[in-house]
């Protein structure tokens, strides 16, 4: 029945006229509805938005809950919800459809290679909220707020572009912050290591996603950081 449920998602997703897909991380091509090929590269806007609002990207953005929950909060920007699982995606790029949110897309590939998807300095924002901390000293490379990743985002932000941070797991906060304080290039701008401590500084930090609930109840505390690369 779970494997019945997961294809129907992924048959309906490609239907979906907010939602692109790339299939081969070594050819790196984009499909959208109807699974016909189409070249998205410093055409966001005028091809997919038909405005000329600046692009927030929402990394391992799971089911897409910061996404729609920002696109609905700041319509006068545009948003990209991506991951590469397209039954997570589905459940996003629906409930934008259902509420009629045209600044809220979707696009299912892997982060390693999302400069194939956008021009230097299309991006404005970058938005990595509960990814996978990945805890082992040997997979630190394949942590979304590595040196790695960060010179992927210098590639497709904007100069002065910020990135955001939330996260539970106080070690890859530190990590962030580590990662922050020894390249001369990022400007480290906030960080708060229990933003409902007080009175939140930034209104969309209110946000909560699925993953976030569940760490609240168990006590844990969300942590915040903003930079620039």
């Amino acid at each position: 029945m779970a494997r019945k449920n997961k294809l129907r998602k992924f048959a309906e997703v490609h239907s979906f006229p907010n939602v692109y897909e790339c299939y081969d991380v070594r050819q790196p091509a984009l499909v959208g509805p109807g699974m016909q090929e189409v070249e998205l590269k410093g055409r966001w806007q005028v091809q997919h938005f038909h405005n000329g609002y600046p692009i927030t990207l929402e990394l391992a953005c799971g089911g897409g809950e910061y996404t729609v929950a920002l696109a609905r909060q700041f319509p006068e920007r545009n948003f990209i919800g991506v991951d590469i699982k397209g039954n997570r995606i589905w459940k996003g790029a629906k409930q934008a459809l259902q509420e009629q949110l045209p600044n809220a897309a979707f696009l299912r590939t892997r982060i390693e290679i999302i400069d194939s998807f956008f021009e230097p300095g299309e991006v404005d924002e970058i938005w990595i909220t509960f990814p996978d901390p990945f805890p082992r000293a040997s997979k630190e490379n394949r942590r979304l707020t590595s040196a790695y990743f960060l010179e992927k985002y210098r590639l497709i932000l904007r100069p002065g572009g910020l990135v955001h941070l939330k996260h539970d797991d106080p070690d890859f906060y530190q990590f962030t912050l580590d990662t922050i304080a020894a390249d001369p290039r990022c400007v480290l701008l906030y960080h708060n290591d229990d933003i409902y401590a007080e009175p939140l500084l930034y209104p969309e930090l209110g946000i909560q996603t699925l993953y976030e609930s569940m760490h609240l109840e168990a006590g844990k505390t969300i942590k915040y950081v903003r930079f620039t690369i």
